[in-house]
Parts: structure tokens; sequence; C-alpha cells
């Protein structure tokens, strides 16, 4: 099964072999992503134009396309260069005028014989009264009549490549498309009314209104699905191919967990409970873990996740725990060193600054198992990184690791279970896309002592007002960042911005009292800044946006984000997130430079009223769509064709469930659905799953 079915060969033949396709026409053909015949079948009409015959222009919704049959008038040609030429025609119940920009009068006298009865179909607008179609799409004999679609599908274009040109390609393509088997389950299909899938492909090609359109349409969510379906096999293919390869059991004795716990100020959330519980039945169990723990900002998500790298310890082995920047691995330190203390466990962080005798040193007592947690940057999966028994590998994600890098963590410790945390929430249809091969826990309370931060929009015309507010906190010991926007053009702008921004601070509140920190600085001198306002040795940080990732200050209650209508949602709320972690009320002032246009009003006004992440990333969902949200290009986030993951959201959960129970019901997909489903994968472009096929 490592080649391509035969009945599937005519859709991935040359674009060349296509009705009026040449060399050209292909080359710009590929510049829309469409390579094969089976690429046109996919790319769907947007629009539909309707030719249905009227009576008359006079009952028709102007401007609008209109087709009607006419007796052909006088023709009025130009007087001078430069001017249109005319013709009066009448219909049923009213004259108008077809209008032609350098008409030539031979031709249009042959097309248009004056006394001709013809059909002609095209735009009518109103023009000082007088009703005109310009340049009309179509001029027929009437007996011809029957050869004009009622309705004429609208495609995506590029230059080079017309209207008709894509109808007539599409056409010869859907002449190819097979008779396939039937991927999808019986009485699922029944449920949903849903077409076989030529037929689908069929009236997805010849809309017959805008209803046809709409994602919804029988047609078209069929079509979706069979995408969503692929995509999903493929993740259950690589989700059970990674339960096959060994994992081990860890099982503790909740020894250490229960002193962590004891010594803990508060009671964990229901869902820091429910998530540990899951975390550690996978443990458990004979197959290797590989769940994503998926929280909000400030949900608790380390203390679960060292609660699971407990388990590992009290099971006699190790874990480590990997954050994408050497801050973020120096704050799990100082956040988990108390707790680990409590527990009598050794943690050590390993980075990329570790060098000489005091890394070998570290590697060895890694080696040997005496450091029982390790935290760190990429740093831990450097070849000599050896550990003695490494049970649990939690990844901190921040959206930089994709599938590959997933597996590529696996294979470090033999049986090792994985772990990957996110402080993104990503609404549910996005996150089976992106995590569909993983089991996922949810933290959706917020712990206990958390406090509501007050939100407000400030023009940017009130800065005085704001210092001023600024000053007054300062004097009572608070701490604030001030966050300026990253100018993605040039840096040396967005430098000077929060230079001029830090100088005009610490003009107003004395020296000493501000730091600044931005992506141009060497590493050493970030940390430094960073490190006094962890401090509390200057009480302003101006950053631009490197802090927006789990910087953990509790006695900072002020958050400014100037130009905020620059930022993205889930940037924004992740920013607001960065304070309320303290005693203080806490204040984030979004500062925009008005007027601000609807999705900017949209975007501040969301944040102002919500605290709640995952309603917050529906919102940004809704305005953005997918590859925006989550940046396709370095998300691992497969590019859909026909489906759109903003309005098909629940068409994804069900291709999950769909292809988890194929392949439990028939893991090596032989039955006849099975086999439909390898068909399918084929046409999908799904090579990753057939290799996973071929090789189990």
């Amino acid at each position: 099964m490592t080649q391509r079915p035969e009945p599937l060969w005519p859709l991935f033949a040359e674009l060349t072999t296509l009705d009026g396709v040449g060399p050209k026409t292909a080359q710009a053909l590929e510049g829309m992503d469409i390579v094969a015949p089976r690429d046109l079948l996919f790319t769907l009409p947007h629009g539909v134009i309707d030719r249905r015959p009227r009576a008359s222009v006079q009952d028709a919704d102007l401007p609008g396309v209109v087709t009607v049959e006419v007796t052909v008038g006088r023709h009025m040609k130009p007087a001078q260069r430069g001017r249109p030429y005319r013709i009066h025609v009448e219909d049923a119940q009213t004259g108008f005028q077809l209008v032609f920009f350098h008409g030539r009068s031979d031709y249009l006298s042959r097309v248009l014989p004056e006394g001709a009865r013809r059909l002609v179909s095209g735009r009518v607008e109103l023009f000082d009264g007088m009703a005109q179609m310009v340049h009309p799409d179509h001029i027929l004999p009437p007996d011809e009549a029957a050869t004009l679609p009622q309705f004429e599908p609208v495609y995506p274009l590029t230059s080079g490549v017309t209207q008709k040109l894509m109808a007539r390609a599409s056409a010869d393509a859907l002449a190819r498309a097979p008779e396939l088997g039937e991927w999808i389950d019986g009485p699922l299909k029944a449920r949903e009314g849903w077409p076989d899938w030529r037929d689908a492909v069929a009236r997805a090609h010849a809309p017959e209104g805008a209803d046809d359109l709409a994602p919804s349409a029988k047609a078209r969510a069929r079509l979706a699905y069979d995408e969503l379906m692929a995509h999903q096999l493929t993740l259950a293919l690589a989700r059970v191919n990674r339960r096959k390869g060994k994992g081990r059991v860890t099982q503790g004795d909740g020894a250490l967990r229960r002193r962590v716990l004891a010594a803990l100020p508060f009671r964990p959330t229901g869902a820091q409970m429910r998530a540990m519980d899951e975390i550690a039945t996978d443990m458990a169990a004979p197959q290797k873990m590989n769940r994503l723990l998926q929280g909000d900002v400030g949900a608790g998500k380390t203390l679960v996740a060292f609660m699971a790298l407990l388990i590992a310890v009290e099971a006699g082995g190790q874990g480590v725990m990997m954050a994408p920047t050497e801050i973020l691995a120096r704050q799990h330190l100082e956040g988990l060193q108390p707790l680990a203390e409590s527990a009598g466990v050794v943690v050590e962080l390993l980075t990329g600054r570790d060098k000489g005798s005091e890394r070998k040193a570290k590697l060895a007592a890694l080696a040997r198992g005496d450091i029982q947690v390790l935290l760190g940057t990429h740093a831990v999966f450097q070849a000599d990184v050896v550990f003695d028994d490494l049970r649990l590998a939690i990844v901190d994600e921040q959206h930089r690791f994709g599938v590959r890098q997933r597996l590529e963590l696996g294979r470090k410790g033999a049986g090792a279970d994985v772990l990957v945390m996110t402080a993104t929430p990503i609404p549910r249809s996005l996150a089976l896309a992106q995590y569909g091969d993983m089991d996922v826990s949810v933290l959706d309370e917020k712990p206990p002592g958390r406090k509501p931060i007050r939100t407000a929009l400030v023009s940017s015309e009130r800065m005085e007002e704001v210092v001023a507010h600024l000053q007054r906190a300062v004097s009572e010991g608070r701490q604030a960042y001030w966050v300026c926007p990253l100018v993605e053009e040039s840096e040396s702008v967005d430098l000077t911005a929060a230079e001029d921004r830090f100088k005009h601070l610490r003009a107003a509140l004395g020296e000493g009292v501000v730091g600044l920190v931005h992506g141009q600085m060497p590493p050493a001198e970030k940390d430094a800044a960073m490190a006094k306002f962890v401090a509390g040795d200057t009480q302003v940080l101006v950053a631009t946006t490197v802090i927006e990732v789990g910087v953990n200050v509790p006695n900072a209650s002020i958050m400014v984000i100037e130009r905020a209508e620059w930022f993205g949602l889930a940037q924004l709320h992740q920013l607001r997130g960065r304070v309320g972690r303290g005693e203080a009320e806490s204040t984030c002032l979004l500062m925009y430079r008005p007027p601000l246009n609807d999705a900017g009003m949209k975007r501040l006004t969301t944040l102002r009223e919500t605290e709640d992440g995952f309603r917050i990333s529906e919102v940004d969902l809704e305005m953005r769509g997918a590859g925006d949200l989550i940046g396709t290009a370095q998300s691992g986030l497969p590019r859909f064709r026909v489906a759109d993951l903003e309005h098909q959201a629940g068409l994804m959960a069900m291709a999950q469930s769909d292809a988890r129970k194929l392949l439990a019901d028939d893991p090596t997909l032989e039955s006849p659905r099975g086999q439909a489903a390898r068909m399918l994968l084929w046409l999908m472009r799904q090579d990753e799953a057939i290799r996973l096929i071929s090789v189990g």
C-alpha cells in the first residue's frame, strides 16, 4: 500500500492534461496551490451568479445581474473617440441600453444586428434613470438559451486565470472523479444527511444560491468533514503508534505529594485535582502518556506539573521540565524550590549558561540519579545530557513546539511519559487540530486568592494623567509594567519608542525607579534588568513584549499597555495576566491612540469585559481566523481547503471521535470502511499517515 491507488491516478495527473490548461496557465494555478486536478476539486466556488432568465429588467433588483430576452434596436455609434458605443434594446416591458467601451462597430453589428432577438446576461445599473448593461457577459440567440447555466459558480482567481478557465478545468477534473467507497460512519452520515463523496463534489461546484455556499450546506459540510477526518485519522494513527512504543508503569506511594499539599497555604482547585488524577492514571498505565495540560493565565499549571514530577520521583525515577526561555526556567526554579524543599526533593537548573566544570558536575549528578528533577531550556536535550532513569518529560510549550519536536522529546527517555503545557487558551476546534493526537486536561478555574483585575481603556491623549497615577502608586510602594509595542518592520523604531518612554518616565518618577528591557539587549543585561525588578530595586519596568511569558512578580499590580490596539487579543490577555498575582488590587490600562477602528474597539472592549481566556480566544478566532490566531507557518496547524475552523468547529470534534473509533474497531484498516479510509488518506495527501499504516 505504498503506491497511490489506481482509481486516484487521473486526479493526480499533470495539470496540463486538463481541458484548457497549457503550461503557462498551469504555472499560474500553482500560485494558488493547485498542482493537480485533485486540487481543483477542493477549490470551491465562493460566489454564484443567478443567470435564470426573467421577463424584464424592470422588476429586477438593481444594480445586479439580469438575464433577459431582448429585441435589438438602434446602434448609437460614438461621435468622438473614447466615448462608449450604445445599443438600444427592448425587453417585454421596457427599453434599456447595452454599453460597450472601445466597441468595434463591425463586430457589434454582426453579433447584435438590428431587429434580431437575443438573450443577454450581465450586470445592469441605473444611470440617470436609464437602465444600462455594460459589456454583457453573454449574448446568445434565443434557441441557444439552454447552453447558459442557470447558476454560474464564481471561483477564486489569480492573474492569468479567468472564470471561464476555472469552470472548464474544474468540470474536467470533476469528470475524472471516481466513485469511492464510504469512509464516514454510516449512522453519522445518515443523521447529517450528507451525500456520497462524488455527489458532494459535484454539488459543491454547482451552487444554486447563497445557501449552497454556506459552510452548513450539506455538500460542503461533507467535504469539510472529509478533510478534518483525514487529519484526525493521521493524528489518531500517530497516537496509536506512539502507544505501541512501550511506556513504563510509573506509580508513586503519594508520600512526597502529601508533604507538598500539606505545605501549601491553600487547597488546589477542583480542576487542578482532576488534572492531577488524569496524569497519575496515565503514568500508571503501561503505555506512554501523551497529554496536554491547557490552562488560562494563572490557573495554576505549575503546581499540577510539579505533582506529576513528584510521581516520577516517588517511583524512583527522574523528571525534566523544559521552558522556552532562560528567564522562565529560572522562575520555575524559584517557584518550585520551596515546594521541593518541603518534600526533600533535589531540583537543579541546566541552561546554555552552564559551562565547563560546573556543567560537568551537573551532568554527572544527573547520570548518577542524584538530581531528581531537572529544569532548563532546550539545553536539556543536548546529546551529552544523560539521565539515570527519566520517567517524565514536561514541555512548557508557548506555541514554539510542534508535533515533530514532541516526537523528538519522547526519544530521550526510553519509555518516558510526555506532558505538554500551554498557557494560551485555544478554542476547542483549534486545540483538536493542533493537539488531536494528545489527551487533554483543562484548567478552567482560577486558584483561590487570585483577585480580579480592573481593566480600563484610556486615550493616549491622557498620558500625563496616567503618569501622575503611576507616581502615586510608586510612592505607595507598588510596582508597574509599562509595555511598549513592538514595531515589526523596524527594530530600531520600537527601540526608540521604548527608550523614549523610559527617559520620559525616569524624568517624571526619578532616577533608579525605572528599568528598561527590550529584545535588542544582550541576554545578560536583560536578565539583570528583570532581576532588579523582581527584587523590587526598580519599581517600574518599561518593556517591549519580551515579558508576556510567565514572568511572576507578585508585587506588580499595574500594567500599562501603550498602543494596545496594535496587539492581538491573546497577547493582551497574556500581558494582563502578569499582574493580579499578589495581595494588592490590580489594574490594567489599555492605552490607545484615537480614533479606534471597529476591530480595535471590539478587541479592547472584549478584554475589558472578561478575564476568561477561553472566551477571549473564541472572539479572537472569530475576528482573525485560525491561521492568524496561531500563526499557521510555525504552529504545525494544517491548511484546510474546504474546512473552516471558525464556522465548523463542531465537525472537528466529530471527526476526532469518529477517527479514534474507526481505529479501535479496525486497527489495520482492512475492513471495507478501513479500505475506504486508506483511499481518503491518499486523496488528502496524508503521507505521514500512509507511512504509519504501512509500517504498522
